[in-house]
This record gives C-alpha cells, structure tokens and sequence, in this order.
C-alpha cells in the first residue's frame, strides 16, 4: 500500500497499487471490499513467477543474492561492506551510507527504531505508530544499528501488532522520554562518538509528530486473514493502519503478501 501524511491532523491517505495505477481506499471505508488471490506469485525484484514468497516478495534465488534481503538489514550493526562481502556494494552505497535516523514511536507502547532520513514519516505510518519523535542522526546505517543496539537495553524495538490494531494505545510524553534514555545511555553514547567522531552521531531537537488513521471502528478481538489458507478475504472495510486492512471478518497485512497477485473489487 502507499500512504501519506494526513494534513493539519487529518487521517493518513491510502492506495492500493493495482498495476500501474492505484485504487483510493479511503473512499471505500465503510463499504464491502473483496481481495482474492489467482494463486499467482511474481518476485517483486525480478518478476519471475515463485511458488513461494520470501522476505515479503522475492523469489529464492533474490532472496540469497541481493543485499536488501541480508541478515544485516534486519540487524544493520551486522553490516559486512567494510570486510568486502556485501552482496552488492554499490546498492550498499546508495542505502547505506546515507543519513539515518533514530527515533521513539508509540505503536504499542514505547518503542525505538531506525530509518533512512528519507523514510521520514512514511516509516512511522507503515508501523501504525500515533507518535513519534526523531532523537539522533547518523551518517550510515551501520551505526544506527550501534545506536539502536544500546537503546535496546531500555526500550522495546518491535510492535505488538494486535493492541495497535485494537487501538489500545495511551499517548506518551515523548520528549521526557528522549530525555530520560539519553541520560541513561550517555555514557554508551559516548563511546560511539569515540569509535566513530564526536559529528558522526548528532542530537536532534525535533517536535513530536502526531499521526491519524482512517479507522471507523477498531476490532474488539483480532482474527487474521492469510492468503496461503484462504484466497479470499472479504468484508466491509472498518479501517486502515500500518499495512493492515481491517474489515468487519478480520485483519490482513497487505505487506506479508507482497508479490500476490490479487483481484479487487
């Protein structure tokens, strides 16, 4: 799915990719909307059909050469480029090196994450996040994954996706939280700026973000729906936040099947 900021407070805005076009599901929120799956499974990377999708729409042999698809991308403190074994040093290049973010969000709770300064806030919408607040920027990704491995002594980096999609989340006073671990990690913090220069990693002084969702009615009980057991998924659709479609039957996180072909209508 694609998605924007809403404006002045308003709910973010999303699409549906269908070929080269898109289809508004904002306007369609309140009515019935069927997905159906053909069965059909292309890698998004090159195209060919796959029986199976891996790390949400590649075929198997993407999925062992690209370096989108590394271990270090999920865990980028792994990061290998310097020891001359990155899958594709040029892609490494263009993504990598290039300024990220670290921040706090409330998805689920508090929570710590990195992203391409880029991603900014397209990352927090995909998360389901209701705020969220820049902290510090690095120069590569491989030394957010430093900075995040030193808050994940503190605070949780992952979403409970249920009580997000339930929409049983309290507002936080994120700034006394930035202030708060920042003073707990100092001394971590330091020894990166040692390792790394004193610039490499920069303190931000960003106000909190404040994000809404096209949500009508969130779901008292969570029933997901998965393409791989049931081709169909239909329903009026109740809402929309993170990557997930709620409809009045259940759930779906459209990223999960990235790569399925699917009937609208």
């Amino acid at each position: 799915m694609a998605v924007e900021p809403g404006l002045s407070g308003a709910p973010a805005s999303y699409a549906l990719r269908a070929g080269n076009g898109e289809l508004d599901l904002n306007v369609r929120l309140g009515q019935r909307l069927t997905l159906e799956w053909t069965g059909a499974i292309a890698c998004t990377h090159c195209g060919r059909p796959t029986r199976k999708s891996f790390a949400q729409g590649y075929c198997y042999p993407c999925f062992k050469t690209l370096a989108q698809c590394d271990t270090c991308i999920v865990k980028p403190e792994l990061c290998h480029f310097f020891e001359g074994t990155c899958r594709e040093p040029e892609w490494g290049e263009r993504h990598c090196f290039q300024p990220h973010v670290i921040y706090l969000a409330n998805s689920s709770g508090l929570k710590v994450g990195i992203t391409r300064r880029t991603q900014v806030p397209t990352r927090w919408l995909d998360q389901g996040a209701i705020q969220a607040l820049p902290i510090l920027e690095v120069d590569t990704r491989q030394q957010a994954g430093f900075v995040e491995v030193l808050f994940k002594e503190q605070v949780a980096d992952r979403t409970n996706w249920r009580a997000m999609l339930k929409g049983e989340v309290d507002r936080l006073d994120l700034r006394a939280e930035r202030d708060r671990l920042l003073d707990q990690l100092a001394s971590g913090l330091s020894n990166l700026r040692e390792r790394f220069g004193e610039e490499a990693i920069r303190t931000l002084d960003a106000p909190p973000v404040e994000l809404n969702y096209p949500v009508h009615e969130f779901p008292r009980k969570i029933v997901s729906h998965n393409f791989d057991k049931r081709r169909d998924v239909a329903g009026i659709l109740m809402g929309i936040k993170g990557q997930y479609l709620l409809f009045d039957t259940g759930v779906i996180n459209l990223r999960k099947f990235t790569g399925y072909e699917v009937m609208v209508s």
